[in-house]
C-alpha cells in the first residue's frame, strides 16, 4: 500500500502554509505563536492563494467585507432545483412549500437554512466537546476541580471555547483592502482563524494557559461582526450539558497509554481519535 502523502512539505508556514496538512492542526497553537512574532499575516500560493491573519486586531469580520464561500452553495442550489421538480417528504420540500408572512421562502432563505443545519452544531460542536475532553484528560487538576465544583462548568465552557475554538472560516474578499500592511485584493481567499485570535497575548492575559475561572473572556470562538454564529447559545448549552453529564458519570479519566490522539485536518479543529482510560 502506498504511503505517499497528498500534502507537499511546508518549508515555511509564513509563506507556504497548508491548513489541510495533518501537521497544521496537530501543532496549530505553536504555529500561530510563531507567525504572530515574525509574520502576523501569512500568505500561501496554495489553494489559489490564501491569507492567514493570526492576531486578534487583524482578524477580519468587523472592518473588512468578506463574501461567503461559494462552492457548497452551488451544490445546495442544485439539490433545491431537484426538489422543485420532484417534491418529496423531506426538509427541503417542506421549506419550498412553507410560507412566511404569506409569501414563500426565497431561494436564499431555503439555501441558508439547509447550509446552517448541515454545518452548524455538527462537526463544530463535537470538535469543541472532544477538545475539552482532551484538555481534561491531560490536565487532571482542572478535571478534579470541575468534578468538585460543577457550578464552575459554565465559566469553564467559555474558557475552553476560547482556548480550543474549533472553527477557522474561509471567505473571499469582497473588495480591495489593506490588512496589517498586506494588500488584500478583491477575490482573494482569506482564512479567518478565530482560534488564533483567541490566543493573542496582546488581548488575553496568559493567553496560552487555560484558566477555568477567567473573569474577562470576550473570546471570538463564535466569530466577529455580522457573521457571528447564530447558534452560539445552543452550542454553549450542548457543551455545558456534555461536560456536566460526562464528569458526573466518569469523573476519573486520562489518555490511554501507548496510544496516539489523531486531530482533524482542515478548517475545523478537534480530535478525531481520542483514546481514553476510564477510572483512576
Amino acid at each position: 500500500m502506498s504511503t505517499t502523502s497528498p500534502h507537499q512539505p511546508v518549508p515555511d508556514w509564513a509563506t507556504d502554509f497548508d491548513h489541510t496538512a495533518p501537521a497544521y492542526n496537530e501543532n496549530a497553537h505553536q504555529i500561530w505563536d510563531d507567525l504572530r512574532e515574525r509574520c502576523p499575516i501569512a500568505h500561501s500560493d496554495r489553494f489559489g492563494g490564501t491569507w492567514l491573519p493570526t492576531r486578534h486586531e487583524d482578524n477580519p469580520g468587523q472592518e473588512m467585507d468578506l463574501a461567503p464561500e461559494e462552492t457548497l452553495e452551488y451544490y445546495i442550489d442544485q439539490r433545491i432545483a431537484e426538489h422543485r421538480e420532484q417534491p418529496r417528504d423531506d426538509l427541503i420540500s417542506y421549506l419550498l412549500n412553507v410560507e412566511l408572512g404569506g409569501q414563500p421562502l426565497s431561494q436564499d432563505h431555503v439555501r441558508g437554512t439547509v447550509l446552517l443545519l448541515l454545518l452548524a452544531g455538527i462537526d463544530t460542536t463535537w470538535s469543541a466537546i472532544g477538545s475539552s475532553l482532551w484538555h481534561l484528560a491531560t490536565h487532571p487538576e482542572d478535571r478534579r476541580r470541575l468534578v468538585a465544583d460543577p457550578a464552575l462548568v459554565p465559566t469553564a465552557v467559555e474558557e475552553l471555547l476560547r482556548a480550543y475554538a474549533p472553527v477557522t472560516m474561509a471567505r473571499l474578499a469582497a473588495r480591495d483592502h489593506q490588512l496589517g500592511g498586506c494588500p488584500i485584493k478583491e477575490g482573494d481567499w482569506m482564512l479567518v482563524p478565530f482560534p488564533a485570535a483567541n490566543r493573542d497575548p496582546a488581548v488575553f492575559d496568559q493567553a496560552d494557559q487555560v484558566i477555568l475561572d477567567r473573569a474577562q473572556n470576550r473570546h471570538a470562538a463564535f466569530g466577529l461582526g455580522i457573521h457571528r454564529c447564530l447558534g452560539s447559545n445552543l452550542a454553549r448549552l450542548e457543551l455545558r450539558v456534555a461536560l456536566e453529564e460526562w464528569l458526573a458519570a466518569m469523573p476519573e479519566f486520562s489518555l490511554a497509554p501507548d496510544t496516539a490522539v489523531r486531530w482533524s485536518t482542515g478548517q475545523i479543529r478537534g480530535p478525531r481519535s481520542l483514546p481514553l482510560l476510564i477510572g483512576a
